[in-house]
């Protein structure tokens, strides 16, 4: 059944004339806030998606982010090298419960080794990056839970 809906909308994008649409609706994962919404978030799961992340993007939809995958829980820090728009950023932890929220980090725009670090203050697992304000506009609290 589950591979039938997939094919069926695989299909149904296909006609879809801005292809990063297609990419990015079969490449994502849906993210549920504590109050229902649904975030799209791209995973970054391998070294290559970590480093590069959001860097040298112009925009971020309000209802799409991108989720970051660590291979085990621990405390990372993250920067906003090359990133050109502000972003809020949350810490999850093992159990999908919010630790850390950083909002609106600025771009860095200089040189990567004068860009501040954020969060990375608490054991997490995940990082979920939405565009700058979301954070607040969805209400997000430390000790909430996301699922996904």
């Amino acid at each position: 059944m589950r591979l039938a809906f997939l094919l069926l909308a695989a299909a149904a994008l296909v006609g879809c004339r801005d292809k990063s649409v297609v990419a990015d609706a079969l490449h994502s994962v849906l993210v549920t806030l504590p109050d229902g919404h649904e975030i799209h978030a791209q995973p970054m799961v391998d070294t290559a998606d970590l480093l590069r992340g959001m860097q040298f993007r112009k925009s971020l939809d309000a209802d799409h982010g991108m989720l970051y995958f660590q291979r085990q829980p621990g405390k990372y820090g993250y920067w906003m090298y090359q990133t050109l728009i502000p972003l809020d950023m949350i810490w999850i932890d093992a159990d999908n419960k919010i630790v850390e929220i950083v909002e609106n980090t600025p771009p860095c725009k200089t040189a990567a080794s004068q860009c501040p670090l954020y969060g990375g203050h608490e054991m997490a697992k995940y990082v979920l990056q939405l565009r700058g304000g979301m954070a607040q506009k969805y209400g997000l609290k430390v000790g909430q839970q996301v699922q996904f």
